[in-house]
């Protein structure tokens, strides 16, 4: 059966394979983006079946955040999932980084990464709840919440938060049959980060895994998937590990 599936930050990358893997299986998606309009446009335009939309919106406005919801739940006819992958990845390394320039990377970091997927997934979830779904939240974390980020604290701080909150968030939900998990994903070749590919950073960035190569978007979006499935019901609070290897938590 045809599921509605609103992805934030579908434009291109991960969110873009994400969608595209919802799609051709024969789900209906809403394909979000915040700036890349036209980036938008060529995912929506690659998308087996029918039935998909495109919505705009930059969500860490929490009045946004809502109405990308309503107006997802008004294209599809509901929403019965939602993958949180919106994010931004801002540099400030502590000592190279003024004051100024810190508090607006945390602030901006933490009203993307965090505060709109609970946003979205609040209005989701309620929707859900108020319609009778068995629903499935996915949230799109980062190694970096257990690495760490050195040149971008805020990323990983802010994906460690979204790792708890999704925890938090399925055991809340479970009593109303929604499954909500999260994947924590190592370095992915997107657009986004294709440069630091190149050359000896290039290397040095694929040994980091003993398969000597990066993940393609296409791996992140197939753990997506599984967890958005009927059959990973069970598998709700978990935070799967996406890294090839390259880095292993106890």
């Amino acid at each position: 059966m045809s599921r509605a599936v609103l992805v934030t930050g579908a434009s291109r990358g991960i969110g873009r394979a994400v969608a595209t893997a919802f799609a051709e299986q024969g789900d209906r998606v809403a394909v979000h983006y915040s700036t890349r309009s036209s980036d938008a446009e060529a995912t929506l335009a690659g998308l087996a079946g029918q039935g998909h939309a495109l919505i705009g919106g930059d969500l860490a406005d929490p009045e946004r955040a809502r109405t990308v919801v309503a107006e997802a739940v008004a294209a599809l006819g509901g929403v019965d999932v939602v993958v949180n992958n919106a994010a931004t990845m801002i540099p400030h390394p502590i000592a190279e980084t003024s004051y100024v320039d810190w508090i607006e990377a945390w602030q901006r970091t933490f009203d993307v990464n965090l505060f709109a997927a609970v946003n979205v997934s609040y209005c989701a979830a309620r929707h859900m709840i108020d319609t009778g779904r068995a629903g499935r939240i996915v949230n799109v974390g980062s190694r970096g919440a257990f690495r760490g980020e050195p040149d971008h604290p805020a990323y990983g701080a802010s994906k460690a938060a979204l790792h708890a909150f999704g925890q938090s968030l399925a055991v809340s939900l479970a009593p109303h049959g929604i499954a909500v998990a999260s994947v924590a994903p190592g370095f992915v070749e997107t657009e986004r980060v294709s440069g630091r590919l190149t050359g000896a950073e290039g290397e040095a960035i694929r040994a980091q895994s003993p398969f000597g190569r990066v993940a393609s978007p296409e791996e992140v979006a197939s753990a997506v998937t599984y967890l958005a499935s009927p059959a990973a019901t069970w598998c709700s609070g978990t935070i799967l590990d996406v890294n090839g290897a390259s880095y292993l938590r106890t």
